[in-house]
């Protein structure tokens, strides 16, 4: 054991070293994202109303002429289609909520029947045994109804508590705004006053990170409308109810490496069997197909390289994020990601972390230890 440790503390101590870095820089993002919310949002703004603010500048516009009409056509066009949206998702949800209750009384009296029936036909389960199971199923159907209205009453929560968003986003438009008129000073700022050693860390970023979460971002937009709309328009052809809703729910969970539509789609295609509904069952299963089988076709071809990681390794990186940083590591997750993999391409990590000598070398004999 010892003559492990001598063999690899380096390489131990160089990852441990990036580990820490990482965790620091990450612990740091999360504060900043807490006290500094208005801003990180005006950089997201700046980055929508800019290019057409630039456009109408170098067409002779003053630049806080352009920079104002931009941020307008953002709050009239952009603000009025979420508001419009998540007004009718709020209403489709909190519809769906007051159903569910219903939901899980058929669920569990068709439940019920089936093991009735199908004791009838064989007679071989003992009573304590289907009393058992009725019990256990009404439970499940009690957790499960009560989870969807957790989660459902929570997704209309974060969308009507707009004391707080709205603050923040007004804030985040203001500063946008100002930001789009004083780029340029800004800019010879920090060309003037920025070390060379920063200036060569801020233009790898940019140019392996910035643009790969772009692209990645892009990628995901892409596919998302893609579900979207497939989902929607199969749903309004099936006659589904709060269809919108649906649709939308399913586009948030396509962003979820691994899981995606099946998450959604699943469970309900399973309710919809065991209640009887076998025509609408049989049908979302090959909505379901057809959604993941456009998305395995178009994926390839819309991302490209833009993350270039696997999806278990996302979502395991989002995951524990989540779990050390709150909703702010799930959003710089991507970025770390990105980043380590221009590293790991350009060689950087290479050339830090110091491997075990011999370890590697082509033709040496496994190292069998003493």
């Amino acid at each position: 054991m010892i003559s492990f440790y001598r063999r690899y503390w380096r390489t131990a101590f160089d990852i441990g070293l990036i580990v820490l870095t990482v965790y620091i820089f990450m612990l740091l993002f999360s504060y900043l994202y807490r006290i500094a919310t208005p801003i990180f949002l005006a950089l997201i703004i700046f980055a929508m109303i800019e290019p057409l603010a630039r456009f109408l500048h170098r067409k002779g516009m003053r630049k806080a002429i352009a920079s104002a009409i931009s941020t307008l056509l953002f709050v009239l066009v952009i603000l009025g289609a979420l508001a419009g949206a998540a007004v009718i998702f709020t209403s489709q949800i909190l519809s769906l909520v007051d159903k569910i209750d219903d939901y899980q009384a058929i669920f569990q009296e068709q439940i019920v029947h089936k093991i009735t029936n199908l004791n009838g036909q064989f007679q071989t389960l003992p009573p304590d045994v289907i009393e058992k199971t009725k019990e256990y199923a009404g439970q499940f159907a009690g957790k499960a109804s009560n989870f969807l209205i957790v989660f459902l009453k929570g997704l209309v929560h974060s969308l009507t508590s707009f004391s707080t968003f709205m603050f923040n986003f007004i804030v985040g438009i203001i500063l946008a705004y100002f930001l789009s008129i004083e780029i340029e000073s800004w800019k010879r700022l920090a060309n003037d006053k920025t070390p060379n050693t920063f200036k060569n860390a801020f233009y790898f970023l940019k140019e392996n990170v910035v643009k790969g979460i772009v692209s990645y971002v892009k990628a995901q937009l892409k596919l998302i409308t893609l579900t979207f709309f497939v989902v929607f328009l199969a749903l309004l052809l099936l006659g589904v109810n709060n269809a919108f809703s649906i649709s939308l729910l399913s586009a948030i969970f396509d962003v979820l490496p691994l899981l995606g539509v099946s998450t959604l789609f699943i469970p309900w295609i399973i309710y919809l069997f065991i209640v009887g509904n076998t025509s609408l069952a049989i049908w979302l299963s090959a909505v379901l197909l057809v959604v993941i089988l456009a998305r395995q076709i178009m994926e390839p071809k819309i991302t490209g390289e833009s993350l270039g990681v696997s999806a278990f390794t996302t979502l395991a990186f989002m995951i524990v994020s989540l779990s050390l940083f709150g909703f702010a590591g799930v959003i710089l997750s991507p970025v770390l990601i990105i980043l380590i993999k221009a590293l790991l391409d350009q060689g950087y990590l290479e050339r830090w972390i110091h491997k075990p000598e011999d370890e590697y070398k082509e033709g040496s004999l496994p190292y069998k230890g003493p």
